[in-house]
């Protein structure tokens, strides 16, 4: 039988918040927990506080502003602490690495997935969890699977308070900010991971004509991405100028269909260039159509417990659910003075099980025929039963 155990902690000691997480955690007696902490914590004073609880396997990361579990929404400015642990009915095998200046990302995915399936001792992961720097997500993805093959992905990437680059990657006593720490599962118990950003698609859409570095969309139909963005939206070239464009983008981002149809993942623009080119929160390809979306804040809190009910009937009623909620949809309710819906919304259909939120700059799951998937401003979901 699987285990879970959610512990946490708003005490601004560093130390003291590590310790009690892990303690209500119960994480001496488990395989593995996903830490996720504030930045304005201590890192390291953090993992000394765990590690005076449990010597058992950590991996997580900061997340944006908050996180929220079972028992409230957890957004103190002195910080916060949480852990998901899981024991019982798994095996678990752990790496991390920070990536080094010249470092091939998708090699340093095969190496960390090679390291952890030794852990595994020759048993087939059904499922891991990931999470990297916001930057080359995909490419660590697809590392990992050339060594252990389609396995489903759930987790999402480092995150901080204000889009600095301030977030840090946690992996047992590692502490670092760019790179990618992962922990191969294998258990009989079920998972169930849905990943989706509930967006609605408008009927403006075009294809792709340039990208730069793979993240920089420079052209849509063959004119300059901020351009066509403000076309499409009625916004001011003025009113996304620069750093603007994240926030004024988050109910109205873009997207990408998958081969097939059944996914349209969410490319957040992140920043618009004085060559009216827009950064972009994740890959994109050339000569393929991108869409704008749509989404009213209401129906963004909606969007939690409608994806945990899809969860529940997928699975057939989970036990406990790691959640991962994507920075920017917080920050968007954030400033539509909305965020304090996050937590009852999905309290309701939770009942009394317990769950672990995360906050990310980067979201990572799988959606029904579709392969693993990166995208911004989504959730993945993941539900477990014992």
């Amino acid at each position: 039988m699987l285990k879970t155990k959610i512990g946490y902690s708003q005490n601004p000691d560093a130390f003291s918040s590590g310790a009690e997480t892990a303690a209500k955690a119960e994480l001496a007696e488990a395989k593995v927990g996903l830490l996720f902490t504030s930045v304005v914590l201590d890192q390291a004073e953090v993992v000394k506080g765990i590690r005076s609880v449990s010597k058992t396997h950590i991996l997580g990361c900061t997340s944006s502003a908050a996180i929220c579990v079972h028992d409230g929404y957890l957004n103190s400015p002195d910080g916060y602490s949480g852990i998901m642990a899981f024991g019982g009915d798994v095996e678990v095998g752990v790496a991390g690495a920070a990536k080094q200046e010249g470092e091939c990302a998708r090699a340093i995915g095969r190496k960390l997935a090679e390291q952890a399936l030794a852990e595994l001792g020759g048993r087939k992961p059904n499922y891991f969890f990931m999470t990297a720097s916001p930057a080359e997500e995909e490419k660590y993805i697809a590392g990992i699977q050339d060594v252990i093959g389609n396995v489903p992905v759930f987790g999402g990437s480092a995150a901080d308070n204000t889009v600095e680059g301030k977030w840090s990657i946690i992996c047992d006593d590692k502490i670092f900010a760019d790179g990618c720490a992962i922990a191969l599962f294998a258990s009989e118990a079920p998972m169930v991971n849905l990943y989706t950003g509930q967006y609605r698609e408008t009927d403006n859409v075009g294809v792709i004509s340039k990208v730069v570095n793979d993240r920089t969309l420079v052209e849509i139909d063959g004119v300059p991405a901020v351009k066509k963005y403000c076309e499409w939206t009625g916004k001011k070239e003025e009113e996304v100028a620069g750093g603007n464009l994240l926030a004024a983008t988050i109910f109205a981002p873009l997207g990408v269909k998958d081969p097939i149809g059944r996914l349209t993942a969410i490319r957040h623009p992140m920043a618009a260039n004085e060559d009216l080119s827009m950064n972009i929160g994740a890959k994109l390809e050339e000569k393929t159509a991108i869409i704008q979306m749509e989404l009213t804040p209401d129906e963004m809190i909606a969007a939690n417990p409608k994806t945990i009910k899809a969860v529940d009937e997928k699975i057939g009623g989970a036990d406990s659910f790691f959640l991962v909620h994507c920075g920017g949809r917080r920050l968007g309710l954030q400033l539509e003075a909305k965020e304090e819906g996050i937590y009852p919304a999905v309290k309701e259909v939770t009942g009394d099980r317990e769950f672990l939120m995360v906050f990310t700059f980067g979201e990572y799951g799988t959606a029904e025929h579709s392969a693993n998937t990166v995208g911004g401003l989504s959730l993945s979901f993941t539900g477990f039963k014992a």
